[in-house]
């Protein structure tokens, strides 16, 4: 590994206590055998069916990734939707105030109960299998710019784990290529499994960027669907903003 250049350094990391509400960003993650310490650990659903988000399908939820979410440095859930302060959850005040804020009833509430201490109310159930390391490049931001400049290619857009700082490659959305590659990010060794396949969410508003078709509209067009990669983990470790990048 020490022959291998450095393709980039970790410039943004995320992890997203709550599905599809907006993530917290963190100088230093905890990566474990198979995801992030903290990451989705509670989902928000609609309290009269038990209905769980779906902000790239249904309109109803299209509001959900303006409500932040963070974890307490005892791992307890606060939610704080726009205009407002951090309230703890799941509990019945957050519940109301996300309820006033979306115009129905709903609800966080846990995966599993030991995702929330003392938690009694009903659970909600994961709407997909929990993803491995999600990896994404500014050189393939840089590259989804390129092709739709008027368009704002955040990162928050795509929910990943793990930002790297790379330069451009023209013409390329780099790690899609990478599949099958090791990669060591700091400490931690990955293998790169998968392109990740994009969905409605990514053209969603948020807080600084309006709803934009274009950013899907072209990764269909010129990466079939995909921007980004997911890893598996070959061994865990903490990593921290400013980690280097290499092959293996």
């Amino acid at each position: 590994m020490a022959g291998q250049a450095v393709l980039g350094t970790v410039g943004q990391l995320w992890r997203y206590p709550a599905s599809s509400l907006a993530g917290e960003r963190l100088d230093v993650i905890s990566v474990g055998t198979s995801t992030v310490d903290g990451d989705r650990l509670f989902g928000l659903v609609d309290a009269s069916d038990g209905e769980i988000a779906r902000p790239d399908r249904g309109p109803k939820w299209h509001k959900v990734p303006l409500i932040r979410a963070r974890l307490t440095e005892d791992r307890r859930l606060e939610v704080a939707v726009p205009g407002g302060g951090w309230l703890p959850a799941p509990g019945q005040e957050s519940d109301r105030v996300v309820s006033a804020f979306l115009g129905f009833e709903a609800s966080i509430r846990p995966y599993f109960r030991e995702n929330a201490e003392g938690y009694t109310s009903p659970l909600t159930v994961e709407r997909y299998t929990k993803t491995p390391i999600h990896l994404l490049t500014t050189a393939s931001l840089a590259r989804l710019k390129a092709l739709h400049p008027e368009g704002a290619a955040d990162p928050r857009r795509f929910r990943p784990n793990i930002v790297v700082d790379m330069e451009p490659v023209e013409g390329s959305f780099p790690e899609t290529e990478w599949i099958g590659r090791k990669l060591a990010v700091g400490d931690l060794l990955l293998t790169v499994s998968e392109p990740c396949r994009r969905c409605g969410f990514t053209i969603i508003a948020q807080d600084g960027f309006d709803n934009d078709p274009g950013i899907l509209r072209n990764l269909v067009r010129h990466n079939a669907h995909n921007l980004g990669v997911y890893c598996t983990v070959d061994r865990p470790a903490r990593i921290e903003v400013g980690a280097p990048m290499r092959f293996v």
